[in-house]
């Protein structure tokens, strides 16, 4: 499945999932053959007119205004985040896929996730590739893989995979149904943003094709980015507990990103967090300063 993010998938996508009487339609007693917003109903609510509307949903009308695109968005009732993506995506033309090189993790990157100590953190590439990450964050996401998996390009896990296609991925989140949203959600905004990175568009092309799930998702064309969040963990060696994950950009390095996950303080979450820390394997002796080894 390509993942360069047409501008007109996405305006069908948002147009068939917004209800008529949502966006102030009178339906009217003939029956529908859709189940959104028709084209010249989006297009009246945008005021423009139907036939520009459908030829830019068909990819034959370029160059629309930001004017216009707002228009748009405010017909379909896009949040900031949609609205952003439909500018990125209006404003991209045609490139060849590229195959970037692996990503790399600086020195202070490695030092700044050294020095979390017992807060659980794991660094993320452009792809939700794992980077990088530390024992808490290792122990209390993904303590099956092998801790030294990271540091090696080929075989660096990666978080979008693990979520759709790992049995104990899939179990460790209540709430999956929802984190997969947010994963999906955000993996559509990277991909309007590098539509030509031919790594993303096999990891969407092997996520589409092994799981119906992503594939629907996909799909739907939502746009979520991975910022802040609660969810609660089905921890196979503590039980459950509670967890904040944020994400926070990496200072010279926007495409990376460090997920933090906290608990409650006093909290009978914190507890099990301690003694995740206690019962699980120490770390592997790894050289001090790992640098930039890759």
């Amino acid at each position: 499945m390509a993942v360069s993010g047409h501008l007109g998938e996405f305006l069908r996508a948002r147009r068939s999932a917004l209800r008529p009487e949502d966006a102030g339609v009178i339906a009217g007693l003939q029956r529908r053959r859709v189940s959104g917003l028709r084209r010249e109903e989006l297009a009246q609510l945008a005021g423009v007119s139907a036939s520009y509307y459908t030829r830019l949903e068909q990819g034959h009308a370029v160059n629309a205004s930001p004017a216009v695109l707002d228009a748009l968005a405010g017909a379909l009732r896009l949040d900031d985040h949609e609205r952003a993506y439909l500018h990125t995506l209006a404003a991209r033309r045609p490139r060849r896929l590229e195959r970037p090189p692996a990503e790399r993790v600086s020195a202070l990157t490695r030092e700044l996730l050294r020095s979390l100590g017992e807060v659980p953190a794991v660094l993320l590439g452009r792809r939700t590739d794992v980077l990088a990450w530390n024992g808490p964050g290792h122990a209390l996401l993904a303590g099956h893989v092998d801790y030294a998996a990271p540091d090696r390009a080929a075989d660096r896990p990666n978080l979008s995979r693990m979520l759709f296609l790992d049995p104990h991925t899939r179990a460790l989140y209540a709430d999956r149904e929802r984190k997969a949203r947010a994963v999906v959600g955000n993996l559509r905004s990277v991909a309007g943003r590098y539509p030509e990175d031919a790594r993303l568009a096999a990891l969407v092309g092997e996520l589409s094709m092994a799981s119906p799930e992503f594939a629907a998702l996909w799909s739907d064309h939502r746009i979520k980015p991975c910022e802040a969040d609660t969810y609660l963990l089905r921890h196979p060696l503590v039980g459950e507990l509670t967890v904040g994950q944020q994400t926070l950009v990496v200072a010279r390095t926007p495409d990376q990103s460090l997920v933090l996950m906290t608990t409650a303080a006093g909290s009978a979450s914190e507890n099990a967090l301690r003694l995740l820390r206690h019962t699980s394997s120490a770390e592997p002796g790894r050289a001090a300063a790992a640098g930039d080894r890759r």
